[in-house]
């Protein structure tokens, strides 16, 4: 069980400043997001840092899904760590020097900030082991949702436009376990236009066949923690399956923009949306 009363550390210029839970903003609803994961298939750039931590447009990956939460209003944020986790650790211990204007005065061992950009956000980052899986990551931090009435859920490797705030009305209305957003999948190859033998044409990666995927933006009861037996549980296995045998999954449908980072192609798909300026997933200014 977690302790009653726990201390926020915020880093200052000349050391830290330890506050009370009672002067923390209180948050509508808690996002848990999977940011342990190998990355097997996108390695030429996992050897280095984990899978979240891969940069779009100089940010991590990672910052984006919480950019986009936090478009909406969800900005308490906890990170299951796994794969070189001590990486993401540091990312944020060391976040205000990653967002501002700094000068370093080597001869007098003094540093100046310029300019600070913050985000309200507190981020609460939980080693939930290298091998463990989706679900058993999950069931690792029950105890940082179990007093919530719901919570959203999802992979620390993907961004979309779904509108949040519409899924989490669309979780409360129904008053079911869990919500998932479904998606239909990008293609992965641009396909021919054809006329007999003659090509009059070339799409650029197509939809699939027009079914529908788990597109992960959960928004979860803590009760669902019940379904999952421990560190070997995939999330998208038994629970999913048991969720909805009982009838207490509902499906959220997402017919825009909704793309995963599976691979190096998928990051350099999406680095060339935001350098185009018009990345479809960028809700915030």
């Amino acid at each position: 069980m977690l302790p009653s009363r726990v201390g926020r550390v915020e880093p200052v210029l000349k050391g830290f400043r330890v506050t009370t839970v009672s002067s923390r903003r209180r948050f509508p609803m808690k996002a848990v997001i999977l940011a342990g994961g190998l990355g097997t298939r996108i390695s030429e750039e996992t050897h280095l840092k984990p899978k979240p931590m891969i940069e779009i447009g100089g940010r991590p990956i990672l910052w984006h899904v919480m950019k986009l939460y936090s478009a909406h209003g969800v900005n308490d944020f906890v990170i299951c760590c796994g794969y070189k986790g001590y990486l993401i650790k540091e990312y944020f211990a060391n976040y205000f020097l990653h967002m501002s204007d700094v000068t370093f005065d080597i001869a007098f061992n003094t540093m100046t900030v310029h300019e600070r950009k913050a985000e309200p956000w507190k981020v609460t980052l939980v080693d939930t082991g290298e091998s463990t899986m989706t679900g058993g990551r999950l069931k690792r931090v029950a105890d940082h949702i179990r007093n919530d009435d719901a919570f959203c859920f999802t992979y620390g490797d993907g961004v979309s436009d779904v509108d949040i705030s519409a899924l989490i009305a669309f979780h409360r209305g129904h008053g079911k376990q869990a919500t998932v957003t479904a998606v239909a999948p990008p293609g992965r190859y641009g396909a021919l236009e054809r006329d007999g033998d003659l090509v009059k044409g070339f799409t650029e990666k197509p939809r699939g066949d027009g079914g529908l995927i788990n597109g992960g933006f959960f928004v979860l009861s803590p009760q669902v923690r019940d379904r999952i037996e421990g560190d070997t549980t995939v999330w998208e296995s038994k629970p999913m399956m048991s969720l909805a045998t009982d009838g207490q999954l509902m499906a959220f449908d997402h017919t825009g923009f909704w793309q995963p980072m599976d691979t190096l192609r998928d990051r350099l798909y999406l680095e060339s949306l935001w350098d185009s300026g018009k990345a479809p997933w960028k809700a915030w200014t």
